[in-house]
């Protein structure tokens, strides 16, 4: 024979123990299904706006409008566009995000970052054009002088007035070039090779139509693997010479001096 009050003391345990967990799967439905989508605005999204070529205060009211914040994240420079304006956007517009989204751009600065003017003088024509356009200027108008060096760079010039290597001007800007027209007279004046590398002696002699005449390696010195410097030039530096004579050079380590009795000998075998 059962007895009742077993039966109901189960059925209470039964419920007891079915309540709690009823109570937290109910809680946890109306949590992530009610309260959090609608806090959080879950699937709710907006289209980023076009702010290209837009001015601050346009991406400020776009922006707004739309829900979305902007952070100015760069800057670069573009010559033919209108300054503080917007140059690129991210994320791209059209693409969809959550409301309060931050968008990143990047602005137009108002004036040109400087580079410095490149070494192009007793250089090439074509070499000095290269490098010209690495170095994010122009080539403006090319002036020619007499010379025996054809196309030959003698000296730059920027707004009619010469420089110098180094000066920095804005990027973009023109430089005119003055370079050797081929019809100078024969004779010319040596330039000075003295504590140029060895590489870049050779190619002065080159852009000068000199040739390499005999190399004499400082003596007691081992150079294997070392970089090696002009300490001593034959024909002197502003000596009459003519196009395609030889030019000694005497190298060694760099800052290399010659021995004052050697350097006398050598006078003196002149």
């Amino acid at each position: 024979m059962k007895l009742p009050w077993k039966n109901d003391t189960l059925r209470a345990l039964l419920v007891n123990l079915a309540l709690p967990v009823i109570i937290t799967v109910l809680l946890a439905i109306i949590f992530f299904y009610i309260y959090l989508p609608s806090t959080t605005k879950h699937g709710e999204t907006v289209v980023v706006p076009d702010l290209m070529g837009k001015s601050v205060a346009e991406v400020t009211e776009e922006a707004a409008r739309h829900g979305l914040r902007f952070e100015v994240s760069d800057s670069a420079y573009q010559e033919d566009t209108p300054p503080f304006v917007v140059l690129t956007q991210v994320p791209r517009a059209g693409a969809r995000v959550k409301e309060g989204r931050l968008i990143y751009i990047t602005l137009n600065q108002s004036q040109a970052p400087t580079v410095p003017v490149p070494e192009i003088v007793e250089r090439s024509l074509i070499n000095a054009e290269a490098v010209l356009k690495s170095n994010q200027l122009k080539r403006g108008v090319i002036y020619f002088e007499a010379s025996p060096f054809r196309d030959f760079v003698i000296e730059i010039r920027h707004r009619g007035q010469k420089i110098v290597p180094g000066t920095r001007l804005p990027k973009g800007s023109v430089i005119d070039l003055v370079v050797g027209d081929g019809r100078g007279p024969a004779d010319f004046v040596v330039g000075n090779l003295i504590g140029d590398s060895f590489t870049r002696a050779k190619l002065k002699l080159l852009n000068w139509n000199l040739h390499l005449g005999e190399v004499l390696i400082a003596e007691g010195i081992d150079t294997t693997g070392m970089e090696v410097f002009v300490y001593k030039q034959l024909p002197l530096p502003g000596d009459s010479v003519r196009v395609g004579d030889p030019i000694d050079l005497w190298i060694g380590p760099k800052d290399y001096k010659e021995p004052i009795g050697e350097a006398a000998e050598n006078d003196d075998g002149l």
